[in-house]
């Protein structure tokens, strides 16, 4: 019988927590690192999440490491699972420290914060002979950990890739879908965050289910604007990874993105919402870049640039509202 193939979870995180559980539970050996040690101690003895994820056991073959060196130890798939913040110094960390042929895999939504780059771009940089591949969709950690039905994307360049991560996270509750559209699949797991506090902003403020449903569809329209003047396919936005997650971010109080909306509506400042949330909201620095990549490229992404006001200009956001009602006529396809 062949060993059990060996993952190394990167970031102990809700989201980090809760695919390390999922590989743990479809038999692979799963090591789960995190920066902060005394955390990791803390999960290692208590053999739970209490933080994040409380009452979900572990199982026996997720075994939390304090050293990032022996969680990388003869790994075959490393799986970044961090802020996109911190992506670029995660990735420099692991390059010396990684076996040669271990794929590299991220779960972050986000474009790099302060270049807009794809994180592919950034891992292809710092690992240049590494096989790269992202996943993506409409998941929220808490029910992936509890073994709730789900479905994601993973995508890749190299389609061998793609179909073996696929194979190890696939479970009797957790279906993937490959995809080669690693382009496509970044933008829309990114930008959806933006709709989400814009759809929090407007169900905050009493508008209601009709403003919801335009702001996803006008929303999906801005994130494939976007995503195809970037290079990702049509098709992609139409899926898991696109409306699906979309769907997802704006309609359910489980997303930060959306909660971090619902805030601002509340009067809020951004500090005292994080505060009161208690974990990332990606959707905050994913707003500035969406902004200068729309700004860039000429794509034109109203809502987003709404929500970039809202939490970088201090507009009201009433009057981020009244923007968008206050637009030109025009036809819908356009």
């Amino acid at each position: 019988m062949q060993p059990a193939a060996s993952i190394a979870v990167i970031g102990a995180g809700s989201w980090g927590t809760a695919l390390a559980i999922l590989l743990s539970h479809n038999g692979l050996d799963v090591r789960l690192w995190g920066n902060l040690p005394h955390e990791i101690e803390q999960l290692a003895r208590e053999r739970t999440n209490s933080h994040y994820l409380p009452g979900i056991p572990f199982p026996e073959s997720l075994s939390p490491r304090v050293e990032l060196a022996d969680a990388l130890d003869r790994a075959d798939e490393i799986l970044i699972v961090v802020p996109s913040h911190a992506f670029r110094s995660v990735v420099n960390a692991i390059a010396p420290l990684r076996p040669i042929a271990a794929g590299i895999s991220w779960a972050t939504k986000g474009f790099e914060p302060g270049t807009q780059q794809l994180l592919s771009d950034v891992a292809s940089k710092i690992l240049p002979q590494s096989n790269l591949a992202v996943i993506s969709g409409p998941t929220f950690a808490g029910e992936v950990a509890r073994g709730l039905p789900t479905a994601i994307t993973v995508a890749s360049t190299s389609d061998t890739h793609a179909e073996r991560l696929a194979q190890l996270l696939h479970a009797p509750w957790f279906r993937a879908y490959t995809s080669n559209d690693i382009v496509g699949v970044q933008v829309g797991g990114a930008t959806k965050n933006v709709l989400a506090i814009a759809a929090g902003i407007a169900d905050g403020l009493g508008f209601g289910a009709n403003t919801r449903a335009a702001l996803i569809t006008r929303g999906l329209t801005e994130i494939m604007r976007l995503g195809i003047e970037l290079g990702g396919h049509s098709e992609t936005f139409m899926g898991l990874a696109g409306l699906g997650d979309l769907v997802l971010t704006c309609t359910d109080n489980q997303s930060r993105n959306r909660r971090m909306g619902l805030a601002l509506a509340k009067g809020l400042r951004i500090e005292q919402a994080l505060q009161e949330i208690g974990q990332e909201v990606e959707g905050i620095n994913t707003a500035r870049e969406v902004y200068l990549l729309a700004d860039k490229w000429r794509v034109e992404m109203p809502i987003s640039e709404q929500v970039y006001r809202v939490l970088y200009e201090g507009l009201d956001p009433r009057e981020a509202v009244h923007n968008l009602l206050d637009r030109r006529q025009k036809a819908e396809t356009l």
